[in-house]
C-alpha cells in the first residue's frame, strides 16, 4: 500500500507518507521554551508511527509572536538546548521532525504581545484589527537574516529540516498577497507574475547559506484565499513556478488566511467557545461592551457569509495543480478522515504525501489503526473547539472525546 512506501523529502527518508501537519500547541513559556507537556506530545506523536512531524509554529523573532499564549521560540541561540531532548524522542521512534518557522506579521495584537505590529503594508488585519507599521526595505532584509538565523539554530537543536510558513496570513505570505502588498520597493508585486516573491526568496537563500543542503527545506503555501481580489489559479501556479525554481524540497498545499480562519480547517463554528475565550469576541464588561458587541456582531456575519463547507480532502484541487508544475514532493493538508481517501489521493497522482492535523489531536495513534484497518475512519468529529481553544490558556487537546 502506497500510504505506507518509504518516500524520500529532500535529503529525508520518511518511512511512510503520512505526515502530522504544523499544529499549534500551547505548550511553551513566555520565553519560548518548550514544557514538558510539548515533550511529551511529540514523544506521542511519533511512536504513533506518523513517517513525520512538522512543529506548530515558531516565532523567529519577537516581534512576530503570535496573539496566542505558549508559543514557541526558535529565536535565540540559548533555545537551542531546550529543544534537544524534544527532537531525540521523536527520533527513537524512526520518526522526523520538522520546526515550522513563521513571523506573523500585521496578524498578531500588541495588546496580547507588547510588542509592535509590523507588516508589508499599513493595511490592517479584518480580523486582527490595529494599524501595522510599514517595514522598511532594511528591516525586510533583516527579517530575511533572522529566519536564516532560526533554521540554524532549528539545525542545532536536531530537527531534520524547517518548514517556512508563507500561508494562512502570515508575514511571508502577506508579501505574496497582491491586496496586501502596496510596497513600491524591491519587495513589491511583480508585474509579470502577479505576486511577490522577493522577501520570499531571500528567506530561502539565507536557510540555504545556513544549513546547507543536507538540511530539509520545506514551504508550506495557500492555494486561495477569501479577499475581494481573489488570489487566482494563475497566480497560484506563479507561486509553484517560483519555488520550484528554487529547488526547495517539499511543497505543503494549504488554503486561506487568519482572517476568515475557519475557511483554514473548516467544519463547525462552536459560537459559544469562540465569545468565551477568543480575545477578538469576547466581551468585556466595561463601558465599551456594547459598541464592541454590534462590531463583533457585523464581523462575525461578515466571516460567516464566506465560510466554505467541510468536505473531504478539499484542498487537494490546488495539490492537482501544483503536481502538474513540479517534481518538487506536493503535501496535501485538509480534510483527510479516511484511510481510503489518503490512499486515492497518492494512488492517483494528487500528492505524494498526506498531512493532518485534527484527526491527530482526537487519536494520536490513528496511524496505527490505519495499519490495523485501512479503511479506518477517524474519530474526528470537526467540532473546531481544539482550534478555537488555542486562544485560552489552556494547551492544545480535544474537546470531544
Amino acid at each position: 500500500m502506497k500510504l505506507f512506501e518509504p518516500a524520500e523529502i529532500g535529503p529525508c527518508s520518511l518511512k511512510n507518507r503520512i505526515i502530522r501537519s504544523a499544529t499549534f500547541e500551547g505548550m511553551c513559556d513566555s520565553q519560548g521554551h518548550p514544557s514538558p507537556e510539548y515533550h511529551l506530545l511529540y514523544k506521542q506523536l511519533a511512536s504513533g508511527g506518523v513517517g513525520g512531524i512538522i512543529t506548530g509554529f515558531a516565532y523567529i523573532s519577537s516581534e512576530g509572536k503570535a496573539m496566542q499564549p505558549g508559543q514557541a521560540g526558535m529565536h535565540c541561540e540559548e533555545i537551542v538546548n531546550y529543544f534537544l531532548s524534544v527532537t531525540e524522542g521523536v527520533h527513537q521512534h524512526d520518526c522526523k521532525i520538522f520546526m515550522q518557522l513563521a513571523h506573523t506579521g500585521r496578524q498578531t495584537r500588541k495588546k496580547e504581545t507588547r510588542q509592535e505590529v509590523w507588516g508589508v503594508s499599513h493595511k490592517p488585519s479584518l480580523y486582527f484589527g490595529g494599524s501595522p507599521r510599514k517595514l522598511n526595505t532594511e528591516q525586510v532584509y533583516s527579517l530575511a537574516k533572522q529566519f536564516g538565523k532560526a533554521a540554524g539554530y532549528a539545525k542545532a537543536a536536531g530537527f531534520d529540516g524547517v518548514q517556512v510558513h508563507a500561508a494562512h496570513g502570515y508575514l511571508i505570505h502577506q508579501f505574496i498577497l497582491p491586496s496586501v502588498n502596496h510596497r513600491k520597493d524591491e519587495f513589491g508585486i511583480s508585474d509579470k507574475s502577479k505576486i511577490g516573491t522577493k522577501f520570499l526568496e531571500l528567506v530561502l537563500e539565507e536557510i540555504r547559506r545556513e544549513c546547507g543542503q543536507d538540511f530539509a527545506l520545506l514551504v508550506k503555501v495557500s492555494g486561495g484565499d477569501d479577499y475581494f481580489t481573489r488570489f487566482s489559479n494563475e497566480q497560484f501556479s506563479n507561486l509553484i513556478r517560483f519555488l520550484d525554481a528554487q529547488k526547495v524540497d517539499g511543497i505543503e498545499i494549504s488554503y486561506g488566511t487568519m482572517d476568515n480562519a475557519l475557511n483554514i480547517f473548516r467544519g463547525d463554528i462552536p459560537l459559544t467557545v469562540i465569545l468565551m475565550h477568543n480575545p477578538v469576541f469576547k466581551i468585556s464588561k466595561d463601558k465599551h461592551a456594547i459598541p464592541r458587541l454590534l462590531y463583533n456582531t457585523l464581523l462575525y456575519c461578515g466571516m460567516r457569509v464566506k465560510l466554505k463547507p467541510f468536505t473531504p480532502t478539499y484542498n487537494l484541487g490546488y495539490a492537482k495543480i501544483a503536481k502538474a508544475l513540479t517534481d518538487i514532493p506536493i503535501i496535501s493538508v485538509g480534510g483527510f478522515r479516511k484511510g481510503a481517501e489518503m490512499r486515492s489521493c497518492l494512488e492517483d497522482g494528487l500528492a505524494d504525501f498526506v498531512s493532518l492535523s485534527r484527526p491527530l489531536i482526537c487519536e494520536p495513534d490513528f496511524v496505527h489503526k490505519l495499519r490495523q484497518d485501512r479503511n479506518y475512519t477517524s474519530q474526528c468529529s470537526n467540532c473546531n473547539i481544539c482550534a478555537v481553544m488555542c486562544d485560552s490558556n489552556q494547551s492544545t487537546r480535544c474537546y470531544s472525546r
